[in-house]
């Protein structure tokens, strides 16, 4: 009973999905899941968090920006599993081309992040670590010559939207926020989807088995990981999962080698601190501007409408998307309402 449940969570989890900046250079070939804008200039930039983990972005300015002039600027990441180069470089390269300098960054153990901390583990979540990834953004692009440094925003899709709302609970440099088919992976993690497994009972077995494996990674030295997404489809899996692989498996889509959701899977003992340490129980103090974007057909919709309710702030928003489902808002421009996010960044950002 308890390796069934684990399996069945095992299969939404795990398969979605600060100070000083350091050197600058312009980005050589380009290695993007979408077309290159010309409107846009794109530096790679990298940067410290509270932790001294190095985080690794790409930073997209408006070619047509005055080079004297301050600019609003926007830190975006997500989704969980995923990189820079595929959604949250869509939704930065876009919105720099309406005037935002933004910046992409592949959160901490991700990514170009976990290539240039050799020797750190790779593959793992912190709700902790990834909240303060957000604030370490917000550091940089504060201290960035072109951006106006009271005018940065954040913006997280999927998982990233979670932290993304938890850094804004704690964050007052933050001035707004917007969440995209948000996640809240400790929820999940905890509760099971739906939160049909939101039970002591349930999480006790799911933690015996966890901690039971990090017994196994201790002696064997390396990180058990858990089962990503599969090779190929048999046809009858859930749709979320078919709309899953049918993105980050699809190589005309948005396959990258460095997604952990296209290539791998996470440590498997990941889930431990994202059980144990719930990450939106200061929602309702967020002041800032919050709009909280979901598809009407994600599977994921409840989160971001259970997140809204939390909120008490003056200024939020919560935006249905017809026909949408979760993963549409990864990539399909169509019906990413990036006219209504660019009016609301403008709006709060003045």
């Amino acid at each position: 009973m308890a390796m069934k449940f684990f399996k069945s969570l095992l299969i939404g989890v795990f398969i979605f999905s600060l100070g000083s900046a350091m050197a600058q250079t312009n980005t050589g070939k380009w290695d993007k899941t979408f077309a290159k804008s010309p409107k846009v200039e794109v530096q790679k930039v990298s940067f410290k968090n509270r932790y001294g983990i190095t985080l690794v972005g790409d930073l997209y300015i408006p070619k047509d920006s005055p080079k004297n002039a301050k600019l609003s600027a926007i830190a975006i990441s997500g989704p969980f599993g995923a990189v820079k180069e595929q959604a949250s470089g869509l939704y930065a390269q876009t919105l720099a081309e309406q005037g935002f300098i933004t910046l992409a960054f592949d959160p901490s153990f991700t990514g170009e992040s976990a290539l240039t901390n050799k020797g750190l583990p790779q593959n793992v979540a912190s709700p902790d670590i990834n909240t303060e990834d957000f604030s370490a953004a917000v550091d940089f692009l504060a201290n960035h010559a072109r951006v106006d440094s009271n005018k940065i925003a954040i913006l997280g899709i999927c998982g990233f939207g979670g932290f993304a709302l938890n850094a804004a609970a704690m964050d007052t440099r933050i001035k707004a926020v917007v969440t995209s088919t948000m996640y809240d992976m400790t929820r999940v993690n905890a509760n099971g989807y739906n939160d049909a497994q939101d039970s002591k009972e349930d999480r006790k077995k799911l933690k015996e088995i966890l901690n039971a494996q990090r017994t196994k990674d201790f002696k064997s030295g390396s990180f058990a990981k858990a089962g990503g997404l599969p090779n190929n489809l048999k046809g009858d899996e859930a749709q979320f999962i078919k709309d899953y692989f049918n993105y980050y498996k699809n190589k005309d889509r948005g396959f990258h080698t460095r997604s952990i959701n296209s290539t791998g899977g996470w440590n498997l003992t990941s889930s431990l601190s994202l059980i144990n340490m719930p990450i939106l129980a200061y929602a309702d103090e967020i002041d800032s501007a919050v709009l909280l974007i979901h598809g009407e057909k994600a599977h994921s919709r409840y989160f971001s409408e259970d997140a809204f309710k939390k909120l008490r702030g003056k200024n939020k928003e919560l935006l249905i998307v017809k026909d949408a489902n979760h993963v549409d808002l990864y990539d399909n421009v169509e019906k990413i309402p990036f006219a209504k996010m660019t009016e609301f960044f403008k709006e709060n950002l003045k």
